[in-house]
């Protein structure tokens, strides 16, 4: 949502004959679009504040901050920025730099339809909603993004069309919680069938899902449809049910397993990955040992594993942190070498078989692409004909735990 966000900013900008510039240090105006999910992303921000106030004893820089920002931390960070703007007022940045009043909107549908440039020829993010109502105890999204709202579908379904008509071959669908969907009697499973039915060839995928809303309907229209793409994103978070009800997860791991039992019987190829949180407060060696259990047993095409850091406002925050940073380094570890021998494994499936591809890159005469899987291939090919934004036939030849390597058929 963030990059989607960026996006969004970046084409208001340009719009009014801002121009972007390679080195920050020569920039007469940053922005910084902040991810507050993490303590350590804010930590990081507060770095880049640091780093701007000695940039501007050379040079009149005008510091801009927006995006997922606590209250709390609000007036920490006025000290700190020239601005501080709601990303919901986006459609006012102008107005916002030069000082002038503007009449105050903050709705979130407002920022959702706003059309950026393509950053792509090949894929493009569409928001479908935002917020979360979900208020996992370690997560700060409902208090920076609000409740759940949902674009119109058929402001969904026009932007879709439009981008179908710049080429544009793969669309991202975006949200906190995208299959919690829903715009009148129209729920996510209906959005898909709505989009699926466009008459293109394009290849289709959403993120970020959660177990809790992940119906039977939705896994049916997944695999039923040609233009759904294998590949889902789920997060578990953890492989304990203690962890889990302390998270405010809603779901337990042998709901969870469930799902990937049915996900897997109706999409044989599906790949799947997950987040992982370790070193929650108060999770046990025998609970982590159910994490590692739970990676033996799904087998994941990846993971995105994050050591726990305390935020506050979140229930969690009230917990003792009672995890060393030494312990949690120790059990990211242990996941990533399983993760990277499952990654593996998953990947060699794919060896010496013919696989669809979209080209989405070339450098140093040299081809890149994605596959249905969402899988990064190396494309070796001597056909100077080749475009980006084609769907051509490899052959995968070699591969890694994060890539793959393929012959143009």
């Amino acid at each position: 949502m963030n990059k989607s966000d960026s996006q969004k900013i970046k084409t208001i900008l340009e719009e009014n004959n801002y121009k972007p510039v390679e080195n920050p240090k020569k920039a007469d105006l940053i922005i910084v679009n902040m991810c507050s999910v993490r303590q350590s992303a804010v930590d990081r921000v507060y770095g880049l504040a640091n780093k701007f106030s000695k940039w501007k004893k050379e040079k009149d820089i005008t510091t801009t901050l927006t995006g997922c920002i606590l209250k709390q931390d609000q007036n920490k960070f006025k000290k700190k920025f020239d601005i501080l703007f709601n990303k919901n007022n986006i459609t006012y940045l102008p107005e916002i730099l030069s000082g002038k009043d503007f009449k105050k909107e903050d709705k979130p549908l407002n920022y959702l339809n706003v059309k950026s440039k393509l950053e792509s020829k090949v894929s493009e993010f569409v928001p479908i909603m935002s917020g979360c109502n979900n208020f996992c105890s370690y997560c700060v999204v409902p208090y920076t993004r609000g409740k759940e709202i949902s674009r119109p579908g058929n402001k969904i379904i026009s932007e879709v069309k439009n981008l179908f008509k710049k080429n544009i071959k793969k669309i991202v669908l975006l949200g906190q919680n995208v299959n919690s969907y829903k715009d009148q009697d129209t729920n996510f499973p209906d959005l898909l069938k709505k989009i699926i039915k466009i008459d293109n060839k394009f290849w289709l995928n959403f993120v970020s899902s959660h177990p809790k809303d992940l119906s039977d309907n939705l896994i049916n229209v997944m695999s039923n449809s040609g233009k759904i793409t294998n590949y889902l994103h789920l997060a578990v978070q953890s492989g304990d049910n203690q962890v889990l009800k302390a998270m405010n997860r809603n779901y337990t791991i042998e709901d969870y397993k469930k799902i990937i039992k049915k996900l897997r019987k109706k999409i044989p190829n599906l790949a799947i990955s997950t987040d992982i949180i370790v070193g929650f407060p108060g999770e046990t060696k025998a609970q982590f040992q159910n994490t590692i259990d739970l990676f033996k047993w799904a087998k994941f095409d990846m993971a995105y594993i994050a050591k726990y850091s305390p935020r506050q406002m979140t229930a969690a925050s009230n917990l003792e942190d009672n995890i060393s940073h030494k312990e949690k380094k120790k059990r990211e570890k242990i996941l990533v070498k399983l993760l990277k021998k499952y990654a593996l494994e998953n990947n060699q499936r794919f060896l010496n078989k013919k696989i669809e591809v979209l080209v989405t890159s070339k450098r140093d005469n040299n081809f890149f692409g994605e596959t249905k899987n969402n899988k990064d291939i190396k494309i070796t090919s001597q056909n100077k004909d080749l475009k980006i934004g084609q769907f051509i036939k490899c052959r995968v030849c070699h591969v890694t735990p994060w890539h793959l390597r393929g012959e143009l058929v």
